[in-house]
Parts: C-alpha cells; structure tokens; sequence
C-alpha cells in the first residue's frame, strides 16, 4: 500500500477563485462508500479535466471519476496567472529549435482553440481576452533577454512587435518599462472561472469528486483509491497532481517544486481608471528576466502583482512566506503605479510551479493501469491542455505524429533528492532573483 504524506492545503487568500462567478457554487460531492468506475483520474486541474474530456469523447460508455483533493480552481490551475501563451517561452536564442518550437506553437494553438470552443459552447464566464503578451524590460541588462526572445520569434516566423517609450507608456498606463515585445496570439484569463466552468461541463459519464484528498493506494489492477469514508476502484488510474505526484510512488527525483506568489488589488474606482489608465485595454506582461515580476491589468480594473520564488519541499506556504510575498509586492507593485501607492491588495496567495531541470513534461505509464502526467514548468493552461487531450488518446491506443512528439520530448532530467535538491534550488534561485535586478523580485528563502 502507498500511503500518502503530503496534501494540497489553501495558500493565502485565493484571488482569482474568490472573484470567480461559481464561487459559492459546489461543483462535485465528496467521495463515500464503495465506487467503481472503468478510469479514474486524480486531479482536476487542465491536464486531469482534458484526460477527462477526451476520453469521454473516445469512451463514451465508459465510467470515469474525476477527483481532487480541493474544490477545482483551488488548486495549481486557478493560482496562475491566467495567460494562455501561444508562442514558445523561450528567452534562450541559441537553445532555441525552428522545428520544435513551430510544433509547440502548433500544440499550443491546438489547446487554445480547445478551451475557446468549450468557453463559447457552454458560456463559461472566466474573462477570456484575447489581449496577446507583453515581454517588458526595465533595466538595460535585461534588454538582452528581449533581444534573445526577438531572434527565437524571427527565426520561428511568429508575429510580434517592439514598443517602447511613450507608445508602450500610452498601452500600459506607466512608464516604468523601456521597451517591450508584444505577442498577439496570447489568450488572458480568469483560471479558476475557466478550469471551474471547464469541470462543471464535463458530460455524465464523467462524476467529479471535489474536497476528496487520496489517502493510500493499493495498486492492481483494479487499481484501489482509498479515502477518508470511502474507496473508489478502477481499472486505469491517471495521476495529475502537480508536485504531489511523487507523493502516489510512480514518480521520483524529476520535480522541483518552485513555490511563487502573487497578489490582486481591489478594483480600481471610476476615477482612477478614468485619470490613470483611459484608453487603455486588459493586458498582461511577463518580464524580460526568468525570475522576474509579471503583471497584469485585468477587465475588472484590478491590478495582479506575481514575483518571489523559493524551494519548498513541504509543498505549501507559510505565514512567514506570504507576508514577506506581500511586502515585496508592494515594493514591486508602488514602482510601477506609484500614482496607486496606496492601492489595497485584496488578496495575496502562493502557488506552485512544477519545474523539471530540462523543461520536459512526465508523460509515461509506470505500471499497468497507471499513467502519470505533471510537468508544465509555468505554462500549464495551454501545455496542460494539450498534454492532456493526447494522454488520453495514448491510454486508448491512438498514435499520431503530435502524440509521438511529445513522447520524444517527455523525458525530465534527473533531480537529486534532498536535502541537495533544497540546496541546489536554493542556490539557483538566488542567483536567478539577484539577477533579475531592480523590483522585479527579490530572493525569498523560505525553508521548510
């Protein structure tokens, strides 16, 4: 039996799931008594709820549980930041590939096309905004990490833009970035409203478990899922549970469970959006540093602030963590809008990044009836969708050139366990933070 030592908790105040408009709606039940299903899928986040879908699609007769441990959009897909990135991230240029990043952009444009079918055909309201990204820089050392992004986008044909000065002043409504490279085919959302809106449209061969965390496994098959008053049995088990996914014994040494944070302010007053940012449309920039800030103006006037990264093993915040989160988003957040200075953050949490060392998803079947998928390394909407989608095809015995991509680009890199796996992150982050230079983040360190 695999017991199971670590569980997902509620870090902090959860912005996007609170504003969300199911927020006060129950989306699944808890799991009670004996139940059997033909598949059941741990996690309801993009890559567990696009399993769930696709193989609803490929079996429509078959029975499927779909189940996790928080109520969806509680998890690592509502903390996000809510884009839906088209183009590969990549501010590397000699690392950069033509032919695998135009696949990728094909994946992802395959994914975003997916989730924008399932939002207009169930009208989920999760404040879709096709806006495109900002890869903004403040300081001249990171005006190279732009330069390397323009060569990848040359080389791979992409459609992209320089704006800098007054004309990037007058599109984000501050004039603390020098210059950026706009990408239009990014998609902003709401996460949680469109993961929640995603779960609670999945068809009625698929039963959703919410606030029903794994206990132990006894693996066959069947294949049996124990929980707190219940067992759920099923002949295919598919594990999607971000970092805790070693926790289930199928997964070891691939994870490094990057923890980062973010805050939301309360919405703008009339006066304000009319003074500060009139004419100005929703829009959303990552910095032009790895471990830098990304910031986003969201359709409901609210301003989201998300830098900070630390290791934790533990995998979840802290107190201590969240408070030193939220002082260095203010110091973060007063840089860029200092007209706003007195701006309240209604909400602050911590999320985690599921980071492999080579940027490689998991996407393997460890034992007969077990599949296991984690691995998004920050770019889980559309990454997790797709990834999803195509595990499920894998499960069912379709191939395709797509699917054989992906299984020759899933083979994650050794990471060491701890305590030199802390020790190394830790290392790493702080040479990454320090390098990232001005507001953008600051180390935070926080151990276990």
């Amino acid at each position: 039996m695999q017991k199971i030592k670590k569980f997902p908790i509620v870090d902090g105040n959860l912005g996007w799931y609170e504003i969300s408009p199911s927020f006060a709606k129950v989306l699944g039940q808890r799991i009670k008594g004996e139940q059997k299903f033909d598949f059941a899928i741990i996690g309801a986040g993009y890559s567990g709820v696009a399993v769930a879908q696709r193989l609803a699609e490929l079996n429509p007769d078959a029975s499927i549980a779909l189940i996790d441990a928080l109520a969806v959009g509680q998890g690592t897909s509502g903390r996000n930041a809510g884009f839906v990135i088209d183009v590969p991230h990549n501010l590397d240029a000699a690392k950069s590939n033509v032919e695998h990043d135009r696949k990728l952009f094909n994946l992802n444009n395959f994914a975003i096309q997916r989730l924008r079918d399932f939002k207009d055909k169930y009208s989920i309201e999760c404040a879709w905004q096709k806006a495109g990204k900002y890869m903004s820089a403040h300081e001249e050392s990171n005006l190279v990490g732009l330069s390397h992004f323009v060569e990848t986008l040359k080389a791979g044909r992409f459609d992209y833009e320089i704006v800098e000065g007054e004309a990037l002043k007058k599109r984000l409504g501050t004039d603390y970035y020098r210059s950026a490279v706009y990408t239009p085919g990014n998609v902003l959302i709401n996460p949680s409203s469109l993961i929640r809106g995603l779960a609670e449209s999945l068809p009625p061969s698929v039963k959703l478990f919410e606030n029903s965390p794994v206990l132990s496994c006894e693996y066959g098959p069947p294949h049996k899922l124990n929980f707190l008053g219940g067992r759920v049995s099923a002949q295919t088990v598919v594990q999607a549970t971000s970092s805790f996914n070693e926790e289930f014994g199928h997964l070891k040494n691939r994870l490094a469970p990057i923890f980062t944070y973010a805050s939301l302010t309360e919405p703008l007053t009339q006066n304000e959006l009319n003074r500060y940012f009139k004419g100005v449309s929703p829009w959303g920039t990552t910095s032009a540093h790895p471990a830098g800030t990304t910031v986003r103006f969201t359709p409901e006037g609210r301003i989201f602030v998300r830098n900070t990264l630390h290791y934790q093993g533990s995998l979840h915040s802290n107190a201590e963590g969240l408070e030193q989160a939220w002082q260095q988003h203010r110091r973060s957040f007063q840089a860029r809008f200092p007209f706003l200075a007195n701006k309240v953050f209604e909400f602050t949490w911590g999320g985690m990044l599921c980071m492999t060392l080579n940027h490689q998803s998991v996407f393997k079947q460890p034992a007969a009836g077990v599949y296991t998928l984690v691995g998004c390394n920050g770019v889980g909407v559309a990454k997790g969708t797709y990834l999803g989608y195509y595990l499920a095809e894998h499960i069912c015995g379709l191939t395709s050139d797509n699917l054989s991509f992906i299984l020759e680009n899933s083979h994650p890199s050794w990471v060491p366990p701890d305590p030199l796996k802390g020790l190394g992150a830790r290392l790493r982050l702080r040479q990454e933070s320090s390098n990232a230079g001005g507001y953008l983040n600051r180390p935070m360190l926080v151990g276990d």
